[in-house]
């Protein structure tokens, strides 16, 4: 009985961020800092497109797109937060913190500045590429020592990894000055002025990647037990952890490929998540997909009034909303080893 009316409470709190979501969506469209337009414009642009009314082509061809980029990133990276956290058993794991996004962020930034790369095709991949080459390397330095893979030590590992890819990314710019201007906007992270295209390149992946993670959702509630009673349970774990890295890879590739580094959505996520989701993963990977969609959507939409009339990169409001929430886990003692 207990179980069932947590389920209820659960479905209704999922139901009611879904119908926020869609409420920010819309937000999304209408509001900007130059231009906004009428709810009717929005509704008339989405179901009774003419293209021979200028507001409806803007719509279509830019609000449309970068609400869709801003959520689609906002639930991948939540997610990877999510798979990261019970991975790693580290309350402050996360894409940004632990080196996957700066190994993204250096692999494309040298193939864009140093070899001309232009394809958003290849650029996704190369993204993947420098992901997998962070996540392998944090993993492999956190896993030294006799005691092996600890919470504390993963952290320090991705926090060296991090700055080391920093200072390559800046290296390169340095090298390659005139390619400053082409990436700096991107190495800030935005979901501004990107072509829908982007996002049509990588949605396959994601599509793929979110619905494999909530099938390994039983899986990632017995791993998050531990490694030993996971494996006294029967579960091969090796093959879910590197089904899991695999996930991880793909969905801070593809959201670094599109939008840039943009940091903290998943260490904050996956914990709200779990505050009303529970331990349970196949609620927290639906909780952790819409609430990170609403989060990068509402800072995209913070994004463009809080320096009128310019706008500020959506990775520094993520910034300024989890900075906070970090200090606070660490305060907590959660990232003990």
């Amino acid at each position: 009985m207990n179980a069932t009316r947590s389920n209820l409470w659960r479905t209704g709190w999922l139901i009611g961020f879904v119908l926020v979501f869609l409420g920010c969506f819309v937000s999304s469209i209408v509001f900007g800092a130059t231009q906004q337009f009428s709810w009717s414009t929005a509704w008339a642009s989405m179901f009774h497109y003419d293209e021979s009314i200028n507001d409806q082509i803007i719509v279509r061809t830019t609000r449309v797109p970068r609400a869709c980029i801003a959520a689609a990133v906002g639930a991948s990276l939540a997610i990877a937060g999510a798979l990261m956290q019970t991975l790693t058993r580290n309350p402050l794991a996360s894409p940004s913190v632990l080196g996957v996004n700066a190994g993204a962020t250096f692999f494309v930034v040298l193939a864009a500045v140093m070899l001309s790369v232009s394809s958003m095709q290849a650029l996704t991949w190369i993204a993947f590429l420098g992901a997998a080459v962070g996540a392998v390397t944090v993993y492999a330095l956190g896993s030294v020592g006799r005691d092996g893979l600890t919470p504390l030590k993963i952290v320090l590992a991705g926090s060296a990894m991090s700055a080391l890819f920093a200072s390559f990314t800046q290296a390169v710019l340095v090298l390659r000055q005139q390619g400053i201007s082409t990436v700096l906007f991107w190495l800030t992270g935005t979901v501004a002025g990107r072509s829908p295209s982007f996002l049509i390149t990588v949605i396959p992946y994601l599509v793929i990647v979110w619905i494999g993670s909530w099938l390994l959702a039983k899986e990632m509630n017995v791993l998050q037990m531990g490694e030993e009673t996971a494996k006294g349970l029967g579960q091969k774990t090796i093959f879910i952890k590197a089904t899991v890295g695999i996930f991880i890879v793909v969905l801070a590739g593809c959201s670094v490929s599109v939008a840039g580094p943009i940091g903290f959505i998943g260490i904050v996520i996956p914990h709200i998540s779990r505050f009303f989701g529970g331990m349970d993963h196949r609620w927290v990977i639906p909780y952790c997909g819409v609430l990170g969609a609403i989060l990068l959507i509402l800072a995209d939409i913070g994004a463009r009034f809080i320096a009128m009339p310019e706008e500020m990169p959506v990775g520094v409001m993520t910034a300024i909303i989890g900075v906070p929430f970090f200090i606070y886990i660490a305060r907590k003692g959660l990232a003990k080893s």
